[in-house]
């Protein structure tokens, strides 16, 4: 049978400020990708989140990004490589400590908003962000952008590593996501998501907004948890998915 894990990005709430509905998306996702203060989150965030994750049984994956809190990490910068890469161990190293101290465990790794997209066209630097990341936990699993230049990077390293796609975004033909300022880059209706997933899914391929199918491993789907429509688009994307006869689970992970 068909498999593929659902993931969502959650733990961005800042102190008395609320974003989305993270318990709501933990009955539903198999990974978390938990914000740990870069971005987005806060340490009380953080532990609360991982907490979550930890009793539905959810795999939990840090999610660095630029540190850039009043842009939640959505501002492309120019930051020194080895200014860079500490923030990314900074990033990654909290994250491994609240989840030890809620007795779980950090799974995976994967980039957040403009650091992520950045990362998808440039080769060079993926892999600084990664060797980062691998230097404080050389056993983390990287969850990639599939098709994209993240995906060039992890095998290049020999890494471990999973294929993303995303539910709720549009694609351009070179696998990237299509930018937020765009109209549709955004897909806010559930039925749509959850029809284009079991598309791609059974295609073994990403589906462009031209209609373009590349080819590529697909490991895991996105779910969104900043938008208004978070857990409906991912309840109906998992039903969608089942009722198609795809198994939902948490990912194994793929190397070289």
């Amino acid at each position: 049978m068909t498999r593929v894990d659902l993931n969502a990005d959650m733990g961005e709430s800042f102190g008395p400020w609320r974003m989305g509905d993270d318990a709501g998306l933990l009955e539903i996702v198999t990974s978390a990708n938990i914000a740990c203060g870069g971005h987005a989150g806060d340490a009380d965030t953080m532990a609360a989140t991982m907490a979550m994750a930890r009793d539905n049984g959810v795999g939990i994956g840090a999610h660095p990004g630029f540190m850039d809190l009043a842009g939640f990490g959505r501002n492309r910068m120019s930051v020194r490589r080895s200014t860079l890469q500490n923030q990314i161990r900074y990033q990654v190293a909290a994250s491994i400590g609240m989840a030890r101290s809620v007795g779980a465990e950090v799974r995976h790794l994967k980039l957040h908003g403009a650091l992520a997209n950045m990362a998808s066209e440039d080769e060079t630097l993926a892999r600084d962000c990664y060797e980062a990341a691998l230097s404080v936990a050389p056993d983390l699993i990287v969850m990639v952008l599939a098709a994209t230049a993240q995906q060039d990077a992890v095998k290049a390293l020999g890494c471990a590593w999973a294929g993303e796609i995303f539910a709720d975004r549009a694609y351009n033909d070179d696998a990237t996501l299509v930018d937020r300022s765009r109209p549709g880059a955004v897909i806010h209706d559930p039925e749509i998501a959850g029809t284009r997933m079991v598309e791609m899914v059974n295609a073994g391929a990403i589906i462009t907004d031209s209609g373009k199918h590349i080819a590529t491993p697909i490991d895991t789907i996105c779910l969104h948890g900043d938008t208004p429509a978070a857990v409906e688009i991912a309840r109906a994307v998992r039903s969608a998915l089942e009722a198609a006869q795809i198994s939902v689970c948490t990912f194994e992970p793929r190397t070289g």
